[in-house]
């Protein structure tokens, strides 16, 4: 990882350690929540925080957090943006805590799912609290009133266009033998994946000074790079498997990822081979043969590699757009950058 990014991220670390440390001081306490009853004690606010921590010291990509410090910056807001990076960063770890239950996942980045090892109701009511503490930095953020007011509009706007995807998500897999046209997936992707990509990008823009305009325009941009991002990301629970998750466990959850959608437009006829395979995959877990056999059907038909160049396609337009928007900024490099080596798969 280049040292431009590496340093950045050190700051990211810190700022999402402040906002949700191993131990609750006054002033901690004072920030998440205001003011608590005295007879609330640090063992109450232990199965909010514990499991949101456990998955959020796993590691991760960090991208989404690094994205808003590298548009802050692009606009001319300096450092300022690193108070806001826990609102990308914790509101990505929170749909992961919610999507390993809707999905009936097992395991996120190498270790048992979240709802395993705190329980279901523990773990549903953490994640929804940690999507509320992520907007608690913006009271916290140095800045008039009004920007801390369009700031809680953009977060509040986006977080519920995320959860409009991802009940698309649902809807979708739950129905082996229903799959999106692919208009209906890039929609469902632009809010479900697309949406915080979008955040980071609007909120760097926001802190560095610039309207609510320039933001918007910026955060056009950012969607279709989160989109590619998802495709790669779905092409390689189909090649070499996600780290810290298991090949084609994807199928095992029914999800009509872009490949699956490319392989029906090519072989529309095998919708009933693939919905009978869905079915059992579901059924038998992640060691079912019908796993391998539905990877190999994609393979075959280029599906999969189809997806991969529509995938890289996307991030590919961003970073040229970029570069037409931002000519001779010293950022952009950085920002164009980084959307390279998510292109190769190193974040």
């Amino acid at each position: 990882m280049n040292i431009e990014y590496t340093s950045r991220l050190e700051k990211i670390e810190v700022a999402l350690e402040t906002a949700l440390p191993p131990s609750f001081g006054a002033d901690w306490t004072a920030f998440a929540f205001s003011s608590l009853p005295a007879a609330v004690r640090p063992s109450h606010l232990g199965p909010l925080v514990e499991p949101c921590r456990d998955l959020l010291s796993r590691g991760g990509k960090r991208w989404r957090p690094l994205f808003l410090v590298l548009s802050c910056e692009l606009s001319g807001g300096g450092d300022r943006a690193y108070g806001l990076t826990p609102i990308v960063e914790f509101a990505h770890t929170a749909s992961l805590i919610h999507d390993d239950i809707e999905d009936g996942a097992d395991e996120r980045r190498g270790k048992p799912a979240i709802h395993l090892l705190y329980g279901v109701d523990t773990a549903i009511n953490a994640a929804s609290w940690l999507y509320f503490l992520a907007e608690a930095t913006i009271d916290s953020f140095p800045s008039s009133d009004s920007l801390k007011i369009v700031l809680h509009r953009t977060v509040a706007r986006e977080l519920r266009r995320l959860h409009l995807g991802q009940a698309m998500d649902i809807g979708w897999h739950r129905t082996p033998e229903f799959v999106p046209v692919r208009a209906e997936y890039e929609a469902m992707v632009s809010l479900k994946t697309g949406t915080l990509s979008r955040l980071a990008a609007e909120l760097g823009v926001l802190a560095a000074g610039a309207d609510e305009g320039a933001a918007t325009a910026f955060g056009d941009l950012a969607t279709g790079v989160g989109v590619g991002f998802q495709i790669l990301d779905d092409v390689r629970n189909l090649t070499t498997g996600n780290p810290g998750k298991k090949r084609g466990d994807d199928v095992v959850e029914g999800k009509k990822s872009l490949p699956v959608i490319m392989h029906l437009e090519r072989r529309p006829e095998d919708l009933a081979y693939l919905s009978e395979r869905f079915r059992r995959a579901r059924a038998e877990g992640i060691g079912s043969p019908a796993v391998e056999e539905v990877i190999q059907r994609l393979h075959e038909s280029g599906a999969v590699d189809a997806a991969r160049e529509a995938g890289r396609a996307l991030i590919e337009r961003a970073s040229l757009s970029l570069q037409g928007r931002f000519p001779g900024n010293p950022v952009a490099p950085l920002v164009s950058g980084l959307f390279e080596t998510m292109l190769e798969g190193l974040v």
